[in-house]
């Protein structure tokens, strides 16, 4: 498969997830908007525009490998399996109302966060460094869930 095609795939796979998230986050988001929410609650406005920089990132960071041929096997697994486990979390959090299932998925999300960027580490310094924002938000949201799970 030739480099543009290979980029297509990438940006592709980023905009999937993003969009897949969007659509279980929108079947919750009343939902969501009636819980108990603690009173150090990241403001509503910030976590879309976190999101929109890691994916970005997430493109970013692809293509980069794509580019150096440096997209290793493992990394592509790793990117694929937080893709599935952020959709799957927006699906269960949102769209199923299940705060306790979410809890769950989402600690599983943080491993495999911080475990993507050590594995990014190991092949390129700056794009780990670029993206310890994905497993630090992650690791905030995974409190915030465990807050939402407690308080309703």
């Amino acid at each position: 498969m030739g480099y543009v095609k290979k980029y297509f795939c990438a940006i592709a796979g980023v905009v999937l997830v993003a969009a897949m998230g969007s659509v279980f986050v929108g079947l919750g988001i009343k939902w969501f908007g009636g819980l108990n929410v603690p009173s150090q609650f990241v403001p509503s406005w910030v976590i879309p525009i976190i999101w929109t920089i890691i994916y970005i990132l997430a493109g970013v960071i692809l293509v980069g490998l794509i580019k150096s041929d440096k997209l290793s096997k493992n990394l592509r697994i790793l990117f694929v399996v937080n893709g599935i486990l952020n959709v799957l979390w927006c699906l269960t959090f949102f769209a199923l109302k299940q705060t306790q299932l979410g809890n769950i998925v989402i600690v599983i999300n943080a491993y495999f966060a911080c475990y993507l960027v050590y594995a990014l580490s190991k092949t390129n310094k700056v794009y780990a460094a670029m993206f310890t924002i994905h497993p630090i938000w992650v690791c905030i949201a995974s409190t915030l869930n465990t807050c939402l799970w407690i308080l309703n």
